[in-house]
Protein backbone atom coordinates (compact mmCIF):
# COMPACT_ATOMS: atom_id res chain seq x y z
CA UNK A 1 0.00 0.00 0.00
CA UNK A 2 1.14 3.42 -1.11
CA UNK A 3 2.16 5.87 2.29
CA UNK A 4 -0.15 8.53 2.86
CA UNK A 5 0.39 11.65 0.93
CA UNK A 6 2.75 14.09 2.58
CA UNK A 7 0.54 16.65 4.33
CA UNK A 8 1.11 20.58 2.83
CA UNK A 9 1.83 22.77 5.55
CA UNK A 10 1.89 25.53 3.88
CA UNK A 11 -0.93 28.26 3.72
CA UNK A 12 -0.02 29.22 -0.20
CA UNK A 13 -0.84 25.90 -1.46
CA UNK A 14 -4.45 25.87 0.03
CA UNK A 15 -6.76 26.55 -3.26
CA UNK A 16 -9.57 27.67 -0.75
CA UNK A 17 -7.45 30.35 1.04
CA UNK A 18 -5.47 31.85 -1.86
CA UNK A 19 -9.13 32.38 -3.78
CA UNK A 20 -10.18 34.38 -1.36
CA UNK A 21 -6.98 36.22 -0.17
CA UNK A 22 -3.62 37.84 -1.85
CA UNK A 23 -1.10 36.61 0.74
CA UNK A 24 1.28 39.71 1.11
CA UNK A 25 3.66 38.90 3.74
CA UNK A 26 4.63 36.85 6.53
CA UNK A 27 4.93 39.13 9.64
CA UNK A 28 4.93 36.36 12.55
CA UNK A 29 6.46 32.98 12.04
CA UNK A 30 6.92 30.57 15.63
CA UNK A 31 7.09 26.85 16.32
CA UNK A 32 3.50 26.43 16.57
CA UNK A 33 2.14 29.05 14.24
CA UNK A 34 2.73 31.86 11.25
CA UNK A 35 0.82 35.06 10.84
CA UNK A 36 0.76 37.00 7.19
CA UNK A 37 -0.67 39.80 6.27
CA UNK A 38 -2.98 39.42 3.27
CA UNK A 39 -5.46 41.32 1.07
CA UNK A 40 -8.87 40.12 0.50
CA UNK A 41 -10.13 40.05 -3.04
CA UNK A 42 -13.61 40.75 -2.40
CA UNK A 43 -13.10 44.52 -1.09
CA UNK A 44 -9.39 44.87 -0.74
CA UNK A 45 -9.20 45.24 2.90
CA UNK A 46 -6.23 44.04 5.13
CA UNK A 47 -6.38 41.14 7.34
CA UNK A 48 -4.40 38.59 8.94
CA UNK A 49 -3.78 34.67 8.34
CA UNK A 50 -2.58 33.26 11.07
CA UNK A 51 -1.72 29.22 10.18
CA UNK A 52 -1.70 27.37 13.66
CA UNK A 53 0.02 24.21 13.45
CA UNK A 54 -1.67 23.04 16.84
CA UNK A 55 -4.77 21.51 17.36
CA UNK A 56 -5.30 22.54 20.78
CA UNK A 57 -4.81 26.37 20.22
CA UNK A 58 -6.49 26.66 17.00
CA UNK A 59 -9.31 24.85 18.98
CA UNK A 60 -9.13 27.50 21.72
CA UNK A 61 -8.71 30.76 19.72
CA UNK A 62 -11.69 29.96 17.33
CA UNK A 63 -13.86 28.97 20.28
CA UNK A 64 -12.96 32.46 22.60
CA UNK A 65 -12.93 34.61 19.84
CA UNK A 66 -16.68 32.93 18.73
CA UNK A 67 -17.80 34.15 22.41
CA UNK A 68 -16.05 37.65 22.27
CA UNK A 69 -16.99 38.08 19.12
CA UNK A 70 -18.60 41.69 19.99
CA UNK A 71 -16.38 42.92 22.25
CA UNK A 72 -15.10 46.26 21.27
CA UNK A 73 -11.32 45.26 22.54
CA UNK A 74 -11.21 42.04 21.44
CA UNK A 75 -9.20 40.91 18.00
CA UNK A 76 -11.90 40.02 15.22
CA UNK A 77 -11.77 36.51 13.80
CA UNK A 78 -13.66 37.07 10.57
CA UNK A 79 -13.65 33.61 9.37
CA UNK A 80 -10.93 30.51 9.63
CA UNK A 81 -10.60 27.37 7.37
CA UNK A 82 -9.95 24.13 8.52
CA UNK A 83 -9.77 20.48 6.67
CA UNK A 84 -8.74 17.43 7.91
CA UNK A 85 -5.39 16.68 6.83
CA UNK A 86 -4.09 20.60 7.27
CA UNK A 87 -3.37 23.10 10.08
CA UNK A 88 -6.30 26.01 11.13
CA UNK A 89 -5.90 29.14 9.28
CA UNK A 90 -7.70 31.80 11.28
CA UNK A 91 -8.72 35.06 8.95
CA UNK A 92 -8.23 38.08 12.08
CA UNK A 93 -8.24 42.00 11.65
CA UNK A 94 -4.64 43.27 10.74
CA UNK A 95 -3.47 45.39 14.04
CA UNK A 96 -0.05 46.72 13.02
CA UNK A 97 1.55 47.56 16.09
CA UNK A 98 1.09 46.19 19.81
CA UNK A 99 1.98 47.94 23.40
CA UNK A 100 4.94 46.76 23.56
CA UNK A 101 6.26 48.26 20.60
CA UNK A 102 4.62 51.44 22.35
CA UNK A 103 6.41 50.84 25.54
CA UNK A 104 9.84 50.73 23.09
CA UNK A 105 8.47 54.17 21.65
CA UNK A 106 7.80 55.72 24.62
CA UNK A 107 11.05 55.07 26.38
CA UNK A 108 12.92 56.56 23.45
CA UNK A 109 10.76 59.40 24.38
CA UNK A 110 11.06 59.05 28.44
CA UNK A 111 7.31 59.29 28.66
CA UNK A 112 3.78 58.37 28.35
CA UNK A 113 1.41 61.19 28.96
CA UNK A 114 -0.96 60.39 32.00
CA UNK A 115 -3.74 61.24 29.93
CA UNK A 116 -2.80 58.64 27.93
CA UNK A 117 -1.69 56.07 30.00
CA UNK A 118 -5.03 56.25 31.38
CA UNK A 119 -6.90 55.68 27.71
CA UNK A 120 -4.69 52.26 27.43
CA UNK A 121 -5.05 50.97 30.33
CA UNK A 122 -8.99 51.60 30.20
CA UNK A 123 -8.99 49.71 26.82
CA UNK A 124 -6.75 46.79 28.47
CA UNK A 125 -9.27 46.67 31.64
CA UNK A 126 -12.32 46.45 28.71
CA UNK A 127 -11.07 43.60 27.07
CA UNK A 128 -9.81 41.50 30.04
CA UNK A 129 -13.33 42.41 31.84
CA UNK A 130 -14.83 41.01 28.16
CA UNK A 131 -13.48 38.05 29.04
CA UNK A 132 -13.83 37.14 32.49
CA UNK A 133 -17.69 37.93 32.30
CA UNK A 134 -17.41 35.00 29.90
CA UNK A 135 -15.52 32.88 31.54
CA UNK A 136 -12.39 32.98 30.17
CA UNK A 137 -9.21 33.25 31.65
CA UNK A 138 -6.64 34.21 28.90
CA UNK A 139 -3.28 33.18 30.31
CA UNK A 140 -0.86 34.62 28.46
CA UNK A 141 -1.65 38.56 28.65
CA UNK A 142 1.60 40.38 28.18
CA UNK A 143 2.45 43.58 26.13
CA UNK A 144 3.11 41.84 22.76
CA UNK A 145 -0.01 40.25 23.12
CA UNK A 146 -2.02 43.63 23.35
CA UNK A 147 -2.36 44.53 19.97
CA UNK A 148 -3.45 48.11 18.59
CA UNK A 149 -4.75 49.42 15.30
CA UNK A 150 -3.90 52.87 13.50
CA UNK A 151 -6.82 54.26 15.17
CA UNK A 152 -5.35 54.04 18.32
CA UNK A 153 -8.19 51.24 19.38
CA UNK A 154 -6.31 48.29 21.15
CA UNK A 155 -7.51 44.80 21.16
CA UNK A 156 -6.61 41.57 23.00
CA UNK A 157 -4.97 38.97 20.81
CA UNK A 158 -3.57 35.40 21.02
CA UNK A 159 -6.18 33.10 22.73
CA UNK A 160 -4.23 30.32 21.44
CA UNK A 161 -3.70 29.49 25.53
CA UNK A 162 -7.49 30.36 26.97
CA UNK A 163 -9.19 28.72 28.77
CA UNK A 164 -13.10 28.36 28.89
CA UNK A 165 -14.22 28.25 32.83
CA UNK A 166 -17.50 26.19 32.66
CA UNK A 167 -19.80 27.15 35.40
CA UNK A 168 -22.07 24.57 37.28
CA UNK A 169 -25.12 23.98 34.98
CA UNK A 170 -23.68 24.54 31.46
CA UNK A 171 -23.53 21.92 28.83
CA UNK A 172 -21.81 22.57 26.36
CA UNK A 173 -22.30 21.31 22.85
CA UNK A 174 -21.12 18.10 21.36
CA UNK A 175 -20.85 19.22 17.62
CA UNK A 176 -17.89 19.78 16.21
CA UNK A 177 -17.37 22.81 14.23
CA UNK A 178 -13.88 22.81 13.45
CA UNK A 179 -14.29 21.23 9.64
CA UNK A 180 -14.64 23.15 6.69
CA UNK A 181 -14.42 26.78 6.16
CA UNK A 182 -16.76 27.86 8.64
CA UNK A 183 -18.02 31.73 8.73
CA UNK A 184 -18.40 32.41 12.22
CA UNK A 185 -21.74 32.78 13.72
CA UNK A 186 -22.03 34.10 17.71
CA UNK A 187 -22.43 31.06 20.06
CA UNK A 188 -25.43 30.44 22.55
CA UNK A 189 -23.24 31.66 25.81
CA UNK A 190 -24.49 32.91 28.89
CA UNK A 191 -22.02 34.78 30.99
CA UNK A 192 -22.06 34.89 34.70
CA UNK A 193 -23.95 37.48 36.80
CA UNK A 194 -21.98 40.41 37.85
CA UNK A 195 -22.71 38.98 41.62
CA UNK A 196 -20.97 35.90 40.48
CA UNK A 197 -18.04 37.38 38.78
CA UNK A 198 -17.24 39.58 41.77
CA UNK A 199 -17.36 36.74 43.98
CA UNK A 200 -13.79 35.76 42.36
CA UNK A 201 -14.19 31.80 43.11
CA UNK A 202 -12.03 29.63 40.97
CA UNK A 203 -14.42 27.65 38.72
CA UNK A 204 -12.90 24.44 38.01
CA UNK A 205 -14.26 23.01 34.62
CA UNK A 206 -16.34 20.29 34.43
CA UNK A 207 -16.26 16.60 33.54
CA UNK A 208 -18.60 14.52 31.09
CA UNK A 209 -21.83 15.85 32.28
CA UNK A 210 -21.00 19.60 31.02
CA UNK A 211 -18.17 18.74 28.85
CA UNK A 212 -17.30 21.69 25.83
CA UNK A 213 -16.50 20.22 22.23
CA UNK A 214 -12.54 20.36 22.68
CA UNK A 215 -13.05 18.38 25.86
CA UNK A 216 -15.49 15.82 23.95
CA UNK A 217 -13.06 15.41 20.94
CA UNK A 218 -10.14 15.28 23.35
CA UNK A 219 -11.56 12.33 25.24
CA UNK A 220 -12.36 10.40 22.28
CA UNK A 221 -8.99 10.65 20.88
CA UNK A 222 -7.21 9.98 24.49
CA UNK A 223 -8.61 7.08 23.91
CA UNK A 224 -7.14 5.91 21.13
CA UNK A 225 -3.81 7.07 22.05
CA UNK A 226 -3.77 6.78 25.38
CA UNK A 227 0.14 5.13 24.85
CA UNK A 228 1.43 8.03 23.86
CA UNK A 229 0.19 10.25 25.99
CA UNK A 230 3.20 10.07 28.71
CA UNK A 231 5.51 11.66 25.74
CA UNK A 232 6.21 15.60 26.93
CA UNK A 233 8.58 18.56 25.93
CA UNK A 234 8.48 22.11 26.49
CA UNK A 235 8.92 23.98 23.16
CA UNK A 236 8.72 28.00 23.12
CA UNK A 237 7.28 29.30 19.99
CA UNK A 238 9.25 32.89 19.35
CA UNK A 239 7.99 36.03 17.90
CA UNK A 240 4.63 34.60 16.30
CA UNK A 241 2.66 36.10 19.28
CA UNK A 242 0.86 32.52 19.68
CA UNK A 243 2.39 30.68 22.52
CA UNK A 244 1.64 26.67 22.91
CA UNK A 245 3.81 25.67 25.12
CA UNK A 246 4.32 22.15 27.06
CA UNK A 247 3.28 20.33 24.09
CA UNK A 248 4.30 16.64 22.83
CA UNK A 249 5.36 15.00 19.62
CA UNK A 250 2.83 14.76 16.97
CA UNK A 251 0.87 11.59 16.38
CA UNK A 252 1.77 8.71 14.69
CA UNK A 253 0.69 7.64 11.26
CA UNK A 254 -1.84 5.41 12.50
CA UNK A 255 -3.99 7.99 14.08
CA UNK A 256 -7.55 7.42 12.73
CA UNK A 257 -8.10 11.25 12.67
CA UNK A 258 -5.66 11.27 9.76
CA UNK A 259 -3.73 14.23 10.93
CA UNK A 260 -0.93 15.43 13.86
CA UNK A 261 -1.76 17.04 16.95
CA UNK A 262 0.29 18.48 20.01
CA UNK A 263 -1.21 18.25 23.14
CA UNK A 264 -0.89 20.69 26.43
CA UNK A 265 0.50 18.72 29.47
CA UNK A 266 -2.81 19.18 30.95
CA UNK A 267 -4.39 17.29 28.48
CA UNK A 268 -2.10 14.24 28.80
CA UNK A 269 -2.90 11.26 31.06
CA UNK A 270 -6.09 10.56 33.19
CA UNK A 271 -6.47 14.13 33.83
CA UNK A 272 -7.48 14.93 30.78
CA UNK A 273 -10.98 12.84 31.39
CA UNK A 274 -11.25 16.03 33.71
CA UNK A 275 -10.19 19.17 31.81
CA UNK A 276 -7.51 19.79 34.40
CA UNK A 277 -5.70 22.89 34.09
CA UNK A 278 -2.06 23.13 34.06
CA UNK A 279 0.54 25.83 35.53
CA UNK A 280 2.59 25.26 31.94
CA UNK A 281 1.38 28.53 30.86
CA UNK A 282 1.75 32.07 30.25
CA UNK A 283 4.67 33.90 29.88
CA UNK A 284 7.27 33.98 32.47
CA UNK A 285 7.56 37.80 33.25
CA UNK A 286 3.86 38.31 33.73
CA UNK A 287 3.49 34.48 35.31
CA UNK A 288 1.56 34.64 39.24
CA UNK A 289 3.20 33.07 41.93
CA UNK A 290 0.87 30.43 42.30
CA UNK A 291 1.31 29.09 38.84
CA UNK A 292 5.05 29.44 39.65
CA UNK A 293 4.77 27.08 42.42
CA UNK A 294 2.44 25.07 40.22
CA UNK A 295 -1.22 25.20 41.16
CA UNK A 296 -3.30 23.72 38.56
CA UNK A 297 -6.39 24.73 40.46
CA UNK A 298 -6.76 28.37 39.45
CA UNK A 299 -9.25 30.52 38.48
CA UNK A 300 -9.58 34.23 36.49
CA UNK A 301 -7.05 35.94 38.88
CA UNK A 302 -4.20 34.40 36.88
CA UNK A 303 -4.90 37.28 34.64
CA UNK A 304 -5.34 40.20 37.53
CA UNK A 305 -1.58 39.14 38.39
CA UNK A 306 -0.60 39.43 34.51
CA UNK A 307 -3.30 42.91 33.99
CA UNK A 308 -0.58 44.54 37.10
CA UNK A 309 2.43 43.81 35.36
CA UNK A 310 1.85 45.15 32.03
CA UNK A 311 0.02 48.63 34.23
CA UNK A 312 3.66 48.44 36.21
CA UNK A 313 5.91 48.43 32.72
CA UNK A 314 3.88 50.96 31.45
CA UNK A 315 4.36 53.37 34.52
CA UNK A 316 7.84 52.80 34.69
CA UNK A 317 8.81 51.72 30.59
CA UNK A 318 10.57 48.92 32.43
CA UNK A 319 9.43 45.04 33.21
CA UNK A 320 8.26 44.56 36.72
CA UNK A 321 9.50 41.15 37.16
CA UNK A 322 12.13 40.31 34.20
CA UNK A 323 13.10 36.84 35.74
CA UNK A 324 15.88 34.71 33.89
CA UNK A 325 14.13 31.68 35.05
CA UNK A 326 11.31 30.28 36.91
CA UNK A 327 13.06 30.50 40.28
CA UNK A 328 14.73 33.76 39.46
CA UNK A 329 11.51 34.94 38.35
CA UNK A 330 10.13 33.92 42.28
CA UNK A 331 13.00 35.38 44.20
CA UNK A 332 12.02 38.70 42.42
CA UNK A 333 8.79 38.85 43.12
CA UNK A 334 9.52 38.25 47.41
CA UNK A 335 12.04 40.00 47.00
CA UNK A 336 9.79 42.99 45.85
CA UNK A 337 6.84 41.36 48.16
CA UNK A 338 7.69 39.26 51.03
CA UNK A 339 7.99 36.46 51.61
CA UNK A 340 4.80 34.15 50.92
CA UNK A 341 3.43 32.63 54.04
CA UNK A 342 -0.02 31.73 55.24
CA UNK A 343 -0.41 35.27 56.88
CA UNK A 344 -0.42 36.90 53.71
CA UNK A 345 -2.17 34.27 51.53
CA UNK A 346 -4.09 31.42 53.76
CA UNK A 347 -3.48 27.88 52.39
CA UNK A 348 -0.77 29.08 49.86
CA UNK A 349 1.36 25.94 52.24
CA UNK A 350 -1.21 23.62 49.72
CA UNK A 351 0.74 24.88 46.30
CA UNK A 352 2.16 21.62 45.20
CA UNK A 353 5.92 23.24 45.11
CA UNK A 354 5.33 25.60 47.89
CA UNK A 355 7.40 23.10 50.43
CA UNK A 356 9.79 22.20 47.70
CA UNK A 357 11.00 25.42 46.39
CA UNK A 358 12.44 28.04 49.79
CA UNK A 359 14.16 31.45 49.99
CA UNK A 360 15.84 33.15 52.70
CA UNK A 361 13.79 34.95 54.73
CA UNK A 362 12.86 38.63 53.40
CA UNK A 363 13.18 41.22 56.08
CA UNK A 364 13.25 44.27 54.26
CA UNK A 365 11.34 43.91 50.61
CA UNK A 366 12.07 46.52 48.57
CA UNK A 367 8.04 47.08 48.36
CA UNK A 368 5.59 48.12 44.99
CA UNK A 369 6.21 51.98 45.85
CA UNK A 370 9.48 51.64 45.57
CA UNK A 371 9.92 49.41 42.21
CA UNK A 372 7.09 52.17 40.80
CA UNK A 373 9.22 55.43 41.36
CA UNK A 374 7.96 58.83 41.01
CA UNK A 375 4.66 57.56 39.78
CA UNK A 376 1.23 58.83 41.67
CA UNK A 377 0.11 56.79 45.16
CA UNK A 378 -2.55 56.24 43.26
CA UNK A 379 -1.02 54.47 40.36
CA UNK A 380 0.82 52.51 42.82
CA UNK A 381 -1.77 51.35 44.62
CA UNK A 382 -3.56 49.97 41.08
CA UNK A 383 -0.38 47.92 40.86
CA UNK A 384 -1.00 46.82 44.17
CA UNK A 385 -4.42 45.92 44.46
CA UNK A 386 -3.28 43.48 41.41
CA UNK A 387 -0.15 41.95 42.36
CA UNK A 388 -0.84 40.58 45.54
CA UNK A 389 -0.21 37.16 46.79
CA UNK A 390 -3.40 36.34 47.48
CA UNK A 391 -5.48 35.49 44.40
CA UNK A 392 -8.93 36.36 46.12
CA UNK A 393 -7.46 39.78 47.25
CA UNK A 394 -6.77 41.54 43.80
CA UNK A 395 -8.93 43.55 42.49
CA UNK A 396 -11.61 42.78 39.02
CA UNK A 397 -11.33 44.41 36.01
CA UNK A 398 -14.87 45.17 36.36
CA UNK A 399 -13.44 47.09 39.62
CA UNK A 400 -10.73 48.92 38.18
CA UNK A 401 -12.56 50.05 35.52
CA UNK A 402 -14.80 52.03 38.47
CA UNK A 403 -11.68 53.19 39.78
CA UNK A 404 -11.45 57.10 41.38
CA UNK A 405 -8.09 57.32 39.10
CA UNK A 406 -9.59 56.94 35.87
CA UNK A 407 -12.16 59.78 36.49
CA UNK A 408 -9.97 62.23 37.63
CA UNK A 409 -7.38 64.89 36.06
CA UNK A 410 -5.69 64.80 33.64
CA UNK A 411 -8.94 63.10 32.19
CA UNK A 412 -7.79 60.62 29.78
CA UNK A 413 -7.53 61.41 26.35
CA UNK A 414 -10.12 60.46 22.79
CA UNK A 415 -9.09 57.23 21.47
CA UNK A 416 -8.28 59.26 18.25
CA UNK A 417 -5.66 61.38 19.86
CA UNK A 418 -3.31 57.99 21.21
CA UNK A 419 0.32 58.35 19.78
CA UNK A 420 0.54 55.18 18.16
CA UNK A 421 3.94 53.81 17.11
CA UNK A 422 4.59 53.73 13.45
CA UNK A 423 6.39 50.45 13.06
CA UNK A 424 6.79 47.01 15.15
CA UNK A 425 9.35 45.98 17.34
CA UNK A 426 9.96 42.75 17.67
CA UNK A 427 10.30 41.94 21.45
CA UNK A 428 9.57 38.25 22.28
CA UNK A 429 13.39 37.11 20.48
CA UNK A 430 14.30 37.72 24.17
CA UNK A 431 11.11 37.38 26.18
CA UNK A 432 11.03 34.34 28.43
CA UNK A 433 8.44 31.48 27.35
CA UNK A 434 6.71 30.43 30.16
CA UNK A 435 8.18 27.04 30.76
CA UNK A 436 9.80 25.13 33.99
CA UNK A 437 12.75 23.24 33.04
CA UNK A 438 15.65 21.83 35.35
CA UNK A 439 18.08 24.16 34.14
CA UNK A 440 16.21 27.35 36.25
CA UNK A 441 18.05 25.43 39.04
CA UNK A 442 21.81 26.44 37.15
CA UNK A 443 20.39 29.63 36.07
CA UNK A 444 19.75 31.14 39.56
CA UNK A 445 22.67 29.99 41.42
CA UNK A 446 24.15 28.05 44.84
CA UNK A 447 21.30 25.87 45.99
CA UNK A 448 21.14 23.05 49.05
CA UNK A 449 19.14 20.09 48.60
CA UNK A 450 17.58 19.00 52.20
CA UNK A 451 16.05 15.34 52.41
CA UNK A 452 12.52 15.39 53.76
CA UNK A 453 9.79 13.10 54.98
CA UNK A 454 7.36 14.60 51.40
CA UNK A 455 10.41 13.85 49.41
CA UNK A 456 12.93 17.38 49.52
CA UNK A 457 13.73 20.76 49.81
CA UNK A 458 15.34 23.33 47.67
CA UNK A 459 16.93 26.25 49.32
CA UNK A 460 17.88 28.92 47.48
CA UNK A 461 20.56 31.61 48.97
Amino acid sequence: MDPPPAKSWSIHTRPEIIQKYQILERVGSGAYSDVYRARRLSDDAVVALKEVHDYQSAFREIEALQILRNSPNIVVLHEYFWREDEDAVLVLEFLRTDLASLIADAKKRNEIAVGELKRWMLQILSGVDSCHRNMIVHRDLKPSNLLIGDDGVLKLADFGQARILMEPGYVGSNENPLNGAESIQPPEATPPTESSYQERHTVQEQEYGTMSKEEEYLRVLDEVKAKDSDKETNVCDGDASCLATCTTSDVDVDDPFKSSYSYEAEEVGDDNRHGCLTSCVGTRWFKCPELLYGSTNYGLEVDLWSLGCIFAELFTLEPLFPGSADIDQLSRIISVLGNLTEEVWPGCAKLPDYRIISFNRVENPIGLEASLRNRSPEEVSLVERLVCYDPSSRATAMELLQDKYFSEEPHPVPVCELHVPLTKTVQDEDSPCGMSSDSDFDDFGPATFTTTSAGFSIQFS
